[in-house]
């Protein structure tokens, strides 16, 4: 009898201690569980709100029709390709069989590259190099008029130059200067250019202003009026036009040559240089190109092409959908204000899309590198090439 009651107490003590692991399973089980269905919730969230936000930039986009497509496009691209897109190269036809390796996703030109050339050859050479680039190129120049022309000082593409903006308007109003914008326009697309680096945004009535001569020279609303036409002229013509310089040069110096310091305050930016620009994107102008001007009230610290305050004020306080290119990362101005020749790296970490350059091999190779050592997300990477493709769709280069 002992004997029995003694396994009984043996037996029900195993009982309970196969009930108590059986509710601590059960327990962690279930807790488990819970945290992974948690997880996956979560994760489902976090999709939903990555949607939202590609739904809302499509939604919104001036390149709004072709952005479906891009995605797609862009979702098949290796990161050596999306890092080439980044770049609006500085023309170099030797330089070009080598380049289309790196699939830039541009060229700029200078009056060098359409010297020695009649309308026909500059054609089919810029034929030539569309050919040979997987996802065809924007094909830019600084055809301003006056001062800065690359094409029209030559007369194998025009008898006379064309005169500045202001020159036209001076000489016989909006009539004459929107004829003379319709011509140049004409002229760009004949020759396989699909991108002007114009209007000048600037507002300038100072004749000691660097950037007068090139200005419109009038106050804000002569200049915002000034920009919105050219815009819509470069639209109705198949052209890019691409507004300079944000925030807007005011009486700043030179920064092909060194660092130009800004010390206006934010309400002078609101109250007048924002408002061409905020024309023009009213107007729906494909790209706007961001100054070296170190604009204090916005950064102290960057370069306004390398700041992410003032490319926050084009994305999010103008509304700006478009293209936010550099000018020329390659300028002194930059030199001095970047650390381990990391400039492409800061640009595009900004928010810029595009980087002009004219060290393409070099800043190609900072990006890669950027990427592989995790200071730049891909994610950055994709939204500015889903821009960039999406506005090539627009522009017909990519069929």
């Amino acid at each position: 009898m002992a004997k029995k009651k003694k396994s009984g107490k043996i037996l029900f003590v195993l009982f309970v201690i196969i009930l108590i692991l059986i509710g601590v399973g059960g327990f962690y089980y279930y807790n488990t569980l819970e945290k992974n269905e948690e997880k996956k919730e979560e994760k489902k969230n976090n999709e939903k709100k990555e949607e939202t936000a590609i739904e809302k930039e499509m939604k919104n986009s001036i390149f709004k029709d072709y952005y479906k497509e891009a995605i797609k496009i862009v979702s098949k691209m290796t990161i050596e390709e999306k890092i080439g897109q980044l770049f609006l190269v500085r023309y170099d036809k030797d330089m070009i069989e080598k380049y289309k390796n790196y699939y830039p996703g541009g060229y700029i030109l200078f009056a060098k590259d359409f010297e020695n050339h009649t309308k026909e050859s500059m054609k089919k050479e810029l034929e030539k190099d569309q050919s040979l680039n997987k996802y065809g190129l924007i094909l830019g120049v600084d055809e301003e008029g006056g001062y800065v022309t690359r094409i029209s000082r030559f007369k194998a593409y025009r008898e006379e130059k064309f005169k500045s903006p202001k020159s036209y308007y001076e000489e016989g109003g909006y009539p004459l200067l929107e004829q003379m914008e319709n011509e140049k326009m004409q002229l760009l697309k004949s020759l396989g250019i699909n991108l002007n680096l114009a209007p000048v945004a600037d507002i300038s009535m100072d004749e000691d202003d660097f950037m007068y001569t090139r200005s419109f020279g009038r106050g804000k609303e002569e200049t915002s009026e000034f920009v919105g036409k050219m815009v819509e002229i470069a639209n109705q013509n198949g052209i890019s036009s691409c507004l300079k310089h944000f925030p807007g040069y005011g009486n700043n110096q030179d920064t092909h040559t060194g660092i130009a310091i800004d010390t206006r305050s934010y309400e002078n930016f609101i109250e007048n240089d924002f408002l061409p620009f905020q024309e023009g994107i009213k107007k729906k102008v494909p790209s706007i190109l961001v100054s070296h001007n170190i604009v204090k009230a916005m950064d102290e610290k960057y370069p306004a092409s390398l700041s992410k305050n003032v490319i926050h004020e084009l994305r999010d306080i103008l509304s700006f959908t478009g293209i936010i290119m550099t000018d020329d990362l390659a300028m002194d101005a930059v030199k001095e204000y970047v650390e381990n020749n990391e400039a492409a790296t800061l640009a595009i970490n900004a928010g810029n899309d595009m980087i002009i350059t004219s060290d393409f091999m070099n800043m190609y190779e900072e990006l890669l590198s950027s990427y592989k050592n995790k200071k730049i997300e891909e994610d950055t990477i994709d939204r500015a090439v889903v821009r960039i493709i999406s506005w090539k769709l627009q522009n017909k280069v990519i069929e």
